[in-house]
């Protein structure tokens, strides 16, 4: 590890969600794209579920759709300092939609955000595989 302070050990769960050769994406409303950049879904771990369950948890939460787990694509390690004194165990995962409901663009986000701030608004959309570089 890096030098600085000691660090916080926070899990998430990040999303690839796949549908036809199409990844979902999102960007920020309110946050310059410079900022915040193309995301997928991904979040904070709670402390009584498993990295699986927040997964699906998440995609819901941050794009309205429900998906399921196709694969487990591993486990990394990535220390932040300096922004923050943490480094963050984040759990890959390939998912499906469960429905083809969400089609083009389409609006969501969070009314209770993990982090406590206030709450987000996002885009969605589905980007062909290769233009994903998120």
């Amino acid at each position: 590890m890096n030098a600085g302070p000691e660090r916080l050990l926070v899990r998430k769960a990040v999303g690839y969600v796949v549908r036809d050769g199409r990844l979902l994406v999102f960007t920020h409303d309110d946050v310059p794209l410079e900022t915040a950049g193309v995301q997928v879904p991904a979040g904070a771990i709670e402390s009584s579920e498993s990295p699986a369950t927040a997964v699906v948890r998440e995609v819901l939460g941050e794009t309205g759709g429900a998906a399921r787990i196709i694969d487990a694509l591993g486990v990394e390690r990535y220390d932040v300092w300096p922004s923050k004194a943490e480094v963050h165990e984040r759990y890959f995962f390939q998912l499906e939609p469960l429905d083809d409901s969400h089609c083009g663009q389409w609006s969501a986000g969070e009314g209770d955000p993990s982090d406590g701030g206030s709450v987000q608004r996002w885009t969605c959309q589905w980007i062909p595989l290769e233009h994903a570089h998120v």
